[in-house]
């Protein structure tokens, strides 16, 4: 086995007390100290953290555009540049490798960031489809660090220590900028349900750029958050996670993200056919639906607990957790379409053997206020 892959930051997240965990081989803080302190200064204040693990590669060359759009499902050569959006990358078959967000950096240059899980079968396969095209995909998991800022202060956090028109970007863009004396890609995209900006930046740049965010941050209630809050964080937003919410058994139409298939953008593209098909099924036969579930007690649904309706199994739990803002435990869960209905009753959670009564909301469970 070989041994996890460290951050540019991690001797300071240990510095700072971190509990490491092991995250698709890299080596990443789980929590600071309370997971739900950490949550819990997300939605109220600010919380900074390390995301170092994403995979990005670059797609350069007069047919970068093009490459992208037959690679994934999305049309991405009508991107306008400093914008970004969030796509998928199908197999054949029409399964989901990953879901990814792709910015336009320039006329001739694009960055896809993938989940760190899929970052290889992201790069192997981008690479094999734009073979034909005139691009070039370069491997830059190496290149970068990605420090985030998430939650309601981190706007004015950032602007104490950038220059860079922050009123101006807006959700889903991205602009190059300094900030803390650093080079930076400055991103505007988020996995919180919070307002927040994502740091693009090099590795030997990183240490430096995390301790002005923090000094910056100290008298705005900035706290280090680990993955253990960014999971709830994004669970309470109603943010699907590969490998939970979406797998290679899943189409998009199956996950209920149908919308990031272009079926109308030019040229072909892998999966259309497998996925055409897909469109039409769901169409005619709607799919188990993704929905949100609130604990009536206190035990916790986890991935893979049964969803049960009058005895049957009826759906399948993909993400649970205790959560901080509702102060119950929550799940997201596919279900069949008969009980997917907000205030359906008789649903329940198949936890070791118990029923445990849930209800049905829609997603998400937390949105904030604009």
């Amino acid at each position: 086995m070989s041994e996890p892959r460290r951050t540019a930051l991690d001797a300071l997240h240990r510095a700072l007390g971190a509990t490491m965990t092991d995250f698709a081989g890299w080596d990443m803080p789980l929590r600071y100290a309370s997971e739900r302190d950490e949550h819990t200064a997300v939605r109220t204040r600010a919380g900074l953290f390390d995301l170092s693990h994403m995979g990005e590669i670059t797609v350069t060359g007069p047919a970068a555009g093009e490459a992208l759009d037959h690679a994934l499902v999305g049309h991405i050569s009508a991107l306008a540049v400093g914008r970004a959006r969030y796509t998928m990358i199908c197999a054949p078959d029409g399964g989901i490798l990953d879901d990814l967000i792709v910015y336009r950096l320039g006329d001739e240059e694009y960055m896809v960031v993938a989940n760190a899980s899929n970052a290889q079968v992201v790069l192997d396969a981008v690479t094999e489809r734009a073979a034909g095209f005139d691009a070039v995909v370069r491997d830059d998991r190496d290149a970068y660090a990605l420090i985030a800022v998430q939650g309601p202060n981190s706007p004015a956090i950032l602007k104490s220590v950038t220059d860079a028109d922050l009123d101006g970007l807006k959700y889903y863009a991205g602009l190059p900028g300094t900030v803390a004396g650093v080079p930076a890609l400055i991103a505007r995209t988020g996995y919180t349900g919070e307002d927040g900006f994502e740091l693009f930046v090099a590795p030997a740049d990183a240490e430096k750029l995390w301790q002005a965010l923090t000094e910056a941050g100290a008298d705005a209630g900035l706290v280090p958050c680990g993955l253990s809050c960014r999971d709830t964080l994004r669970l309470e937003a109603g943010m699907p996670l590969y490998g939970h919410e979406l797998t290679t058994a899943l189409t998009p139409f199956d996950a209920g993200l149908g919308r990031v298939v272009k079926f109308d953008k030019p040229g072909d593209f892998v999966g259309r056919e497998a996925l055409t098909a897909a469109a039409a099924k769901a169409e005619a036969t709607p799919p188990r639906k993704l929905v949100g579930l609130v604990a009536e007690g206190r035990r916790v649904p986890r991935a893979g607990y049964p969803v049960v309706a009058g005895g049957e199994v009826v759906g399948e739990v993909t993400s649970g957790a205790p959560s901080p803002t509702l102060g119950k435990p929550i799940a997201m869960a596919y279900v069949d379409a008969a009980h997917a209905t907000p205030g359906a009753r008789g649903v329940g959670v198949d936890i070791r053997g118990t029923h445990e009564p849930y209800e049905v909301v829609a997603l998400p469970f937390y949105k904030r206020q604009r």
